[in-house]
């Protein structure tokens, strides 16, 4: 008999013992205190560029901050407090009324470099962190002009 607890009596591996759960990145990376260092980094970048600024209608970004850490804490395997507070994420409709031009983007991507360099992660965390925030900020891109914010939406 293996004593080691790997196999059963007939060789065969031990299903009556759970299996090693993986660890989700949300989990890896620190959980909540690291999500919202990076979106408390983040935010003060944005309160400090008057261009990227002015895409936020409310005059506290303590909102937008929070809305921000829940959906990218449920993204990388955190609570799903995002979706039962606010629903399906919806990335592209919750965006269409701001004028996301490029330069947006990558104003918006600059200030995140800064908050995720500031967490000091190993990669591949580092790295899968950026790539996602990349790819996100590209797919969010709705006009190459700039427009006023409709507040009747």
């Amino acid at each position: 008999m293996d004593t080691t607890g790997q196999t059963g009596t007939t060789g065969r591996p031990d299903t009556t013992s759970p299996a090693p759960r993986s660890l989700t990145f949300y989990e890896a990376v620190g959980g909540e205190p690291t999500f919202r260092r990076l979106v408390a980094r983040f935010y003060d970048g944005v309160a400090a560029d008057p261009a990227l600024r002015a895409l936020y209608p409310d005059q506290d970004l303590a909102p937008a901050a929070e809305r921000l850490t829940l959906f990218l804490m449920q993204y990388w395997g955190g609570p799903h407090t995002y979706n039962e507070t606010r629903g399906h994420p919806r990335l592209r409709m919750r965006h269409a009324p701001f004028a996301v031009t490029p330069d947006m983007r990558d104003r918006w991507l600059r200030h995140m470099r800064d908050a995720v360099d500031d967490l000091g992660l190993d990669d591949p965390y580092a790295t899968m962190l950026w790539d996602y925030l990349v790819a996100a900020a590209h797919s969010l891109v709705n006009t190459l002009e700039e427009r006023p914010y409709d507040q009747s939406l």
